[in-house]
């Protein structure tokens, strides 16, 4: 049965507690083909980059959503636009380097020039050369800019969309997110740096392990260990209106050893016999007035916006297909930020990232899962940890935001739901 022959059956789905996702929608090429109609090329808002990383006239990202590629762009006037990376003459990549600066956008193939919004300025030879060639009399160069699309930035993160009828930006992150947003972007950043890891996996994979604070402890010792987030925290996971989005967030100044030891008796990730040689990597400041210590915002459908400690980051996906994507990973600090936090936050950076402290094993857990289940055309996951329903919980061990990715999922793409 094809996809698109599938019936969303979400309001059908089965009245027992619990989620059960067919492991074919993370290897067969038809439901990353409908991803990309369906969500990135859709009703939603992708995140593409950090006001910050072009923070000048005639800056430029080349980023991508989904797996299209975009450029993100300032104008003279201090706008930023996001236009589809692809030349209207003959398909070529406008832009091939990362990032960089300039006045107009220029394909090497052809040399067909582009403003910093995406309209065509310059076509060589247009009206031929010696009264020979030229491209036809009613040539309208208006009909052939880069495609725009729409463009907004809230507190600093920029979103991009395909879709003309999707509703505003900050409507589609809800109150929770928006919120969460202000808190971290609260003042006006730079970019430390950012770093770039491939990980052979679907991207939905990722997509669940940043919405499961099930695993951060039982999977990431480091994080266990030193105390940095142990389900026993003090925390919430929190939703949006919709549950396509959702917050994580604890507090390490709720740790109680003694009593945590007993709760996660020979857990292999809790050992408080480990010792780092230099300790300081965990020494920071406290930023914000909420004492609240970790934030994972997972924002649908390539954004994570972290906190942890003081590393502060916006983590993107990009996918390459049903078996491979990369996460984009900037760092950022505050303008204000003085000498002694910017160095805490560059210390504190070795947390996260490809080979981060912490983060390290994420990217290997999504490969072990993909390996597992390749060319299981009926076999399910089972989600239920928490309830087994998408609702917001006033603690740590629950996969309810999971459930709720699902539920989104099923909306926009659609599968047949398995009874739990």
């Amino acid at each position: 049965m094809s996809i698109a022959q599938q019936q969303d059956t979400l309001d059908q789905a089965p009245s027992t507690a619990g989620c059960r996702v067919p492991y074919r929608v993370f290897t067969d090429r038809q439901y990353y083909d409908r991803e990309q109609e369906k969500i990135f090329k859709g009703d939603c808002w992708s995140f593409v980059g950090l006001e910050a990383e072009v923070p000048k006239a005639g800056d430029f990202k080349s980023t991508f959503v989904g797996e299209t590629p975009v450029i993100l762009t300032r104008d003279s006037d201090g706008s930023v636009h996001v236009v589809v990376n692809r030349c209207a003459h003959r398909g070529a990549l406008v832009c091939r380097e990362m990032r960089g600066n300039r006045s107009s956008l220029e394909c090497v193939y052809h040399q067909w020039a582009y403003d910093l919004k995406g309209k065509l300025i310059g076509v060589p030879f247009r009206r031929g050369l010696k009264g020979q060639g030229g491209m036809p009399g009613d040539f309208d160069m208006s009909q052939h800019n880069l495609r725009q699309l729409r463009t907004e930035s809230v507190n600093g993160l920029v979103f991009a969309s395909f879709s003309e009828t999707v509703e505003s930006c900050r409507d589609f992150l809800g109150p929770i997110v928006v919120e969460q947003i202000e808190r971290i972007m609260c003042k006006p950043v730079t970019v430390l740096g950012d770093q770039r890891q491939r990980i052979r996996g679907n991207w939905k994979l990722y997509a669940e392990n940043t919405r499961d604070p099930y695993h951060a402890s039982l999977l990431h010792l480091f994080h266990n260990t030193f105390g940095l987030y142990r389900s026993t925290q003090t925390g919430k996971a929190l939703m949006d209106a919709n549950k396509r989005h959702s917050l994580l967030y604890s507090i390490a100044a709720s740790n109680d050893d003694a009593a945590d030891k007993q709760a996660y008796g020979d857990s292999r990730t809790f050992d408080t016999e480990f010792k780092l040689q230099d300790m300081s990597l965990l020494k920071g400041r406290q930023e914000f007035a909420d004492n609240v210590t970790l934030v994972i915002l997972a924002v649908y459908p390539n954004l994570v916006l972290q906190q942890i400690q003081n590393t502060l980051a916006v983590r993107q996906t990009v996918t390459y297909g049903p078996d491979e994507f990369e996460l984009v990973w900037t760092h950022f600090g505050y303008q204000d930020d003085d000498e002694e936090m910017q160095a805490i936050r560059l210390k504190q950076a070795n947390l996260i990232g490809p080979a981060g402290l912490i983060s390290m094993e994420d990217g290997e857990a999504v490969e072990i899962v993909q390996n597992a289940i390749v060319g299981e055309a009926s076999a399910t996951s089972y989600i239920a940890m928490g309830g087994g329903r998408a609702e917001d919980a006033d603690h740590l061990v629950t996969e309810g935001a999971i459930i709720g990715f699902w539920d989104n999922y099923r909306k926009m793409v659609g599968f047949e739901v398995e009874p739990a």
